[in-house]
């Protein structure tokens, strides 16, 4: 069982002509994934899905995608192993396990969101009125201002933290929670649930309160991108809860 995320591109490299690379990368994953043997390690994963993604760039493109990782296509995924009782985080991802919540995030997402919310606090105090403009309901200026920060940040990709992006994964960055023979209730979830909670219901009861209340995600909660007017979620989200 797993939930693959794509990653928003930064780049205008496209890998595919009808999807974006985020979307291709996690079709991959999930192709790759669906022909796996039950057997595989999750090592033994990272390896084989990592061969399979790269074989899907052109091999011109290898030397520009070795030096900037920001123009790979990418996703993270969280994956329970039934065979080896194990819970494998690559990448930016989260889950539940009996209700305990485990995470694991890109070093550097904090910070950014911290910085886009000032600049956002700014803003609204009238600090800096003349240089804004909103757009679609959220402060472009601020997400602006992060971009360049963020792509700095993918350079140290499967250097700093792990991804998927048909580039050697770091092991020591693989989260890998391993469960004894008792009975344990599984959530695997996507980054898009700002507070993760033992039921669907739940989890989209408390995004539904977090738009409503503060949809530009500058307060309790921090992100590096706001709700769009009409959209009842800030990012992508996936969610499977399962019981073993």
């Amino acid at each position: 069982m797993a939930v693959i995320d794509g990653s928003t591109s930064k780049s205008t490299l496209r890998h595919s002509l009808f999807r974006s690379n985020g979307r291709y990368c996690m079709q991959l994953v999930s192709k790759y994934l669906r022909r796996a043997p039950k057997t595989i390690s999750c090592a033994e994963f990272c390896r084989g899905v990592t061969a399979y993604v790269r074989k899907h760039y052109r091999h011109s493109q290898l030397p520009l995608l070795a030096e900037r990782p920001e123009e790979r296509m990418c996703a993270s995924a969280v994956i329970f192993s039934r065979v080896s009782r194990e819970v494998w985080m690559i990448g930016d991802c989260q889950c539940l396990i009996n209700g305990e919540l485990y995470e694991n995030p890109k070093p550097y997402e904090q910070t950014l969101a911290e910085e886009r919310a000032a600049i956002i606090r700014r803003e609204l105090s009238g600090e800096f009125s003349e240089k804004w403009k909103e757009e679609s309901g959220e402060f472009a200026y601020a997400r602006e201002q992060i971009i360049p920060h963020m792509l700095e940040t993918m350079k140290r990709q499967n250097i700093d933290y792990s991804v998927i992006d048909g580039f050697p994964i770091p092991m020591q960055h693989v989260r890998i929670i391993t469960l004894d023979f008792r009975p344990w209730e599984i959530v695997l979830a996507s980054d898009g649930y700002p507070f993760l909670c033992p039921t669907l219901q739940e989890s989209e009861q408390r995004l539904d309160h977090q738009r409503r209340t503060d949809p530009l995600n500058i307060g309790a909660f921090k992100a590096t991108k706001g709700f769009l007017p009409g959209n009842n979620s800030f990012d992508d989200r996936a969610y499977i809860r399962i019981k073993v």
